[in-house]
């Protein structure tokens, strides 16, 4: 397992990160734990959560993700063996319920996101606590472009959001902070504030990256490079379609894909055949697609860490070995391809 340094910090953390927004849903606190005591034992030290998960959000999951995490930290006593990730909501409707407050990014929101955060993970502070989605109009979730929105009421606070994550670092809350589902314009603001302020930056961002989806390479992927904030790629399975088993006949009806009919980013005719034709290079090379998928990720210099989620344990141990497939240039030449023919069908 190779590891690289968050941004400008000191802080450490394995390629492969564990996702966990399963937990709770999906899988039990059982499978939890177990999915967390693998994936340490095997040179994962990164693990992502979030207040709102588990995933798709509702009311009766919000925060057993982060619960299930804190009593594996409680149970396992290996706080200090991983860097902990999570993140406060951004606004939005669906999830009135965590708050009765506006969703967001004021300071008292954030107070209070942290706090119960803190409370649910059972430790005294997060290593990477991120803005899970901009409060202001941004295209993100699976829109392409962005569009003017004149009923627009987000009034410019990136510079009391960076106060208030500094406070928290001076506290020793938490250890350093990024941003999520973040656009050029977002991420250079946020940037420039801190620059500006003179107190600690951003250290990542966290969007979606894969086969089914490079978007984050046209203005973002820069930024990541010269600014050091790296980005902490997820959804590089695309819902687990990146596996192959759709197309292989193998998936069952518990499948993500099955299961949660609303999660339709991956689900276009365009998905299909773009996977359909990765499948076709893994298989010449006799190597399984899920490993190449994953593998891939590590040609890009500006990702510092790939997010994976599994269900069970075998996708677990598939997705961690891909960190020793070697790179091979003939199938990352034939994966150019096909991203040229159909180029980003998932944004």
């Amino acid at each position: 397992m190779n590891y690289k340094k968050l941004g400008n910090t000191d802080i450490e953390v394995s390629e492969i990160c564990l996702g966990t927004m399963t937990f709770g849903e999906q899988n039990t606190e059982t499978e939890a734990h177990e999915q967390l005591d693998y994936a340490v034992d095997h040179a994962v030290n990164f693990i992502d959560t979030a207040e709102m998960y588990a995933v798709p959000g509702r009311q009766e999951t919000q925060g057993l993700t982060e619960k299930y995490i804190g009593s594996w930290i409680k149970a396992s006593s290996k706080r200090d063996k991983i860097v902990l990730a999570t993140k406060v909501t951004g606004p939005s409707p669906s999830f009135h319920y965590i708050s009765d407050h506006e969703l967001g990014f004021s300071k008292v929101r954030m107070d209070e996101a942290l706090h119960k955060s803190l409370k649910r993970l059972r430790t005294d502070h997060i290593d990477l606590y991120q803005l899970h989605w901009p409060e202001r109009n941004a295209n993100k979730f699976g829109q392409r472009g962005w569009t003017y929105d004149e009923q627009e009421e987000w009034q410019y606070n990136i510079d009391e959001i960076i106060e208030t994550l500094n406070g928290y670092i001076k506290a020793g809350k938490i250890r350093t902070y990024g941003l999520s589902n973040e656009t050029p314009w977002g991420a250079m603001k946020y940037l420039q504030e801190a620059d500006s302020a003179k107190v600690a930056r951003p250290v990542s961002i966290q969007n979606p990256y894969g086969l089914l989806n490079r978007t984050y390479e046209i203005g973002l992927a820069e930024i990541s490079h010269r600014e050091q904030i790296g980005l902490l790629a997820y959804s590089p399975m695309g819902f687990g379609l990146l596996s192959g088993k759709y197309h292989m006949n193998e998936d069952r009806p518990e499948d993500r894909l099955n299961q949660f009919k609303q999660m339709s980013r991956y689900n276009s005719d365009q998905c299909y055949e773009a996977t359909s034709q990765y499948l076709e290079i893994a298989k010449s090379h006799n190597i399984s697609l899920a490993a190449m998928s994953l593998a891939y990720m590590r040609s890009k210099p500006w990702i510092t860490s790939t997010i994976i989620g599994a269900t069970n344990m075998n996708q677990l141990k598939e997705n961690i070995a891909s960190s020793t497939l070697p790179l091979d240039k003939s199938w990352l030449n034939e994966i150019e391809k096909v991203h040229q023919a159909i180029p980003n069908p998932a944004p």
